[in-house]
């Protein structure tokens, strides 16, 4: 399911238009962005959370030559499935 075909079926089951829908999934994201940016927890009982993790600097190798190359420390959204939504899928 890409982006179109969650506000269509957003749309659709609760009934409103599919201008609101985009206009509340956009939200949505955004906030759930601004938050994560800032370094908080988003959490959905049920469905997960997301959080930021660091990953420390390290050394890697170029694939196609095999020299040694160094990867810069960065930071990472992680995704953890509640158990519902584990459960849902299983």
């Amino acid at each position: 399911m890409n982006k179109t075909e969650l506000i269509d079926a957003m749309a659709a089951d609760a009934g409103i238009t599919k201008a609101a829908a985009k206009k509340a999934l956009e939200s949505f994201l955004d906030n759930v962005g601004q938050s994560l940016k800032k370094g908080n927890r988003v959490s959905l009982v049920g469905f997960g959370s997301w959080a930021v993790s660091e990953r420390s600097a390290r050394e890697g190798r170029n694939p196609q030559t095999g020299k040694t190359i160094k990867i810069a420390a960065k930071k990472v959204v992680k995704f953890k499935a509640g158990a519902e939504l584990s459960n849902a899928v299983n």
